[in-house]
């Protein structure tokens, strides 16, 4: 598989470092994570109105630009690298996806044209506690959600119920004022990103609320957890190589013996074994990114993204931890970035999915008896 970037996709790439190096500094990112929004509203803004991103993968006839995984991988690896506090990956790489994939045609019309303009913050869960029931022409939906990402500040929630008496799933569009939704901000180890416990106490919703094509649902739902797992592994891919920046570069500084610690052969060691960590995942991720983009079935997409998260995840943790390490006891302070990495990298092994679970899913496909 050729995984050389076309000249499109490196301006890309380029654009993005370029934007967020600039933009998501240590002390914009501190700022993002001590404000009200816990987000950078101006950045925000920005990459909706005049860069375009949120709309990079989603379909043009919905006010996307219609380009693929493949470069939304590319910007999310640099969000990632910068650690950057958005909105973008609940409401671009969730929600965006899930309604892509799954949504009836006049719902993506509806929904996704604001999404794609970075008019419309979302966010979706990928379980299914809630349950709906049928009430006149519209529905009531009950239960709680235990996290949402950006589950507090989202304008709109699309939450997956199953029908009361019919063994179906439905997708619901939930707006954030909706009577008896209740919404309770988490405090979370990692502060770079927000979460929320929903609660649904007999919300009423119209006919139109419901968003879902019952007949694309189930796939639909299985491609846009493949993407989402696919974006947070393109992110972990980020983080682990700033990990290997930061480490590299505070070693080139520190001195022990008269000498840059960067110059002791164990040193040396543990950053090479840094690289090629993060070059081995860079590869599964880029392949997997490479065959959503060639439009791979389900179940071929499902096992690619599946193994590039359980991958990045790792990679990413053991990454944050010699970062620590070689930071020595100023790594773990709060004046230091390794910590901030650490921390999203201990958090976001375990969602969309823990290593061990998604190899096992992984193994029990590869072993299935053929029929």
């Amino acid at each position: 598989m050729k995984l050389a970037l076309t000249e499109d996709q490196a301006l890309i790439r380029a654009t993005a470092e370029r934007v967020l190096a600039e933009a998501s500094t240590s002390a914009a990112v501190r700022r993002a994570m001590d404000s009200a929004a816990g987000y950078d509203t101006d950045l925000w803004r920005r990459i909706g109105a005049e860069l375009g991103w949120c709309a990079l993968a989603l379909p043009e006839a919905q006010g996307g630009l219609g380009l693929s995984a493949f470069e939304q991988v590319l910007l999310l690896e640099q969000m990632g690298r910068r650690l950057a506090c958005l909105p973008y990956f609940a409401t671009v790489c969730l929600a965006g996806q899930l309604l892509a994939q799954a949504g009836r045609e006049s719902a993506r019309a509806r929904w996704l044209p604001p999404i794609a303009a970075g008019q419309l913050r979302a966010t979706a869960s990928f379980e299914a506690p809630l349950a709906a029931r049928r009430a006149g022409d519209g529905w009531q939906v009950s239960g709680r959600i235990a996290q949402v990402l950006d589950g507090a500040s989202a304008d709109t929630v699309f939450a997956l119920a199953r029908i009361e008496g019919e063994d179906a799933l439905a997708l619901f569009a939930v707006p954030a004022d909706a009577p008896g939704l209740r919404r309770t901000a988490l405090q979370t180890w990692d502060l770079t990103r927000r979460y929320a416990a929903l609660v649904f106490e007999d919300v009423t919703l119209d006919a139109a609320a419901r968003v879902d094509d019952p007949a694309r649902l189930a796939e639909g739902l299985r491609r846009a957890q493949a993407y989402a797992r696919l974006s947070l592994a393109a992110e972990q891919l980020g983080g682990a190589q700033a990990c290997l920046e930061l480490t590299l570069a505070y070693t080139q500084n520190r001195k022990q013996f008269g000498r840059a610690i960067a110059s002791f052969q164990a040193v040396k060691h543990r950053c090479a074994e840094m690289m090629v960590k993060i070059e081995a995942t860079r590869s599964m991720v880029y392949g997997a990114a490479a065959g959503a983009a060639a439009g791979a079935p389900t179940a071929v997409l499902a096992c690619e993204c599946d193994a590039a998260k359980a991958l990045a995840s790792e990679t990413y943790f053991w990454c944050a931890g010699e970062a620590l390490q070689l930071h020595g006891g100023v790594g773990f302070t709060w004046d230091y970035d390794p910590q901030l990495h650490f921390k999203r990298a201990h958090a976001g092994r375990h969602w969309l999915g823990a290593p061990e679970r998604l190899r096992e899913a992984l193994a029990a496909h590869l072993l299935e008896p053929a029929p």
